[in-house]
């Protein structure tokens, strides 16, 4: 499995674009007697949604863990960030395009959303009020608070066995080389093998309608089954290539150590069934894992560093 490519599902993009969409919100453009271009969710006064005026829709992804929802004022319009999930977002605003279009604060912008809030990212104002302005937005978001300080703690092994099988440790070549992996363990259990959370914490993030696997990269990377929880302490808990319809607990649901949260499985970029375990802290826009101390029946495990 890529793991990097796998969570970065969780890092959405949205765009204010001229596409439709099943999941989305509207904005309407006209022109004034005087050429000046108007932005507005509602129709100016006596015109209909025809001719000089034009429908914008902007499109949110479905599932996007935050949503931007732009919303007009009287002479400006606010860019909002609405985090869906019980765990804190860290989102950047920037333009993917702007014509005489300015921000405060400037943009790119970095903000922290809090668990299913809503923040002020920026407000868009003409710079020349007297001629028309146009933009585009790009949103994205990562889990976590990048101000977390995770404590030294002793994880449960995240399923029952006597004894333990590690297909890929620490530092893999195969898929624990970046970022977001360095630090994860590959357990080799076979599939349908129950999955216990392996620290206390709230299910932050669920995705279980995946059913395939395969080596092809780019096909399988970006996709895979998975649970995350987030703990007490900031850091969060992945436990991926759950079997599809895998996971057995939901979003905003407190579990504690040792509960039953899903199914072992194949999915996404897999050799064979395995558990991929890694803990993980948001760092400024991206994911890093962090070395863990994982107590099994016979006592810690040892993992041997690379160099």
């Amino acid at each position: 499995m890529n793991a990097a490519r796998a969570i970065a599902v969780f890092a959405g993009t949205l765009l204010l674009a001229l596409a439709a969409s099943s999941d989305a919100g509207r904005l309407f453009r006209w022109k004034d007697r005087n050429g000046v271009t108007h932005y507005g969710d509602q129709l100016p006064p006596g015109q209909r949604a025809e001719g000089e005026i034009e429908t914008i829709h902007f499109r949110n992804p479905s599932g996007a863990p935050v949503r931007l929802r732009v919303q007009r004022m009287q002479t400006s319009y606010q860019a909002w960030a609405d985090n869906q999930l019980p765990g804190p977002m860290e989102v950047q605003l920037s333009f993917k395009r702007s014509e005489n279009v300015l921000a405060a604060p400037a943009l790119p912008k970095r903000v922290l959303v809090p668990a299913r809030g809503s923040l002020l990212v920026a407000t868009l104002y003409a710079s020349d009020p007297s001629r028309g302005g146009d933009f585009e937005l790009l949103m994205d978001a990562i889990p976590g608070d990048p101000q977390a300080r995770p404590f030294d703690y002793a994880y449960r092994l995240p399923f029952d066995a006597d004894r333990v099988r590690v297909d890929q440790g620490p530092g893999g070549s195969f898929s624990h080389a970046d970022a977001q992996n360095r630090d994860a363990i590959d357990f080799a259990i076979p599939e349908g093998t129950p999955v216990l959370a392996a620290r206390a914490g709230v299910v932050m993030q669920v995705e279980s309608d995946f059913d395939k696997a395969g080596l092809n990269r780019e096909k399988f990377g970006g996709r895979a089954n998975f649970v995350r929880i987030l703990h007490d302490d900031g850091s969060m808990a992945v436990y991926a290539h759950l079997q599809p319809d895998g996971a057995q607990v939901r979003v905003g649901q407190r579990v504690r150590q040792g509960d039953r949260i899903g199914l072992s499985g194949n999915t996404g970029f897999s050799t064979a069934p395995h558990l991929h375990f890694v803990v993980q802290v948001n760092r400024g826009m991206q994911l890093r894992s962090i070395p863990v101390r994982v107590v099994g029946p016979l006592g810690e495990l040892k993992f041997p560093r690379p160099r």
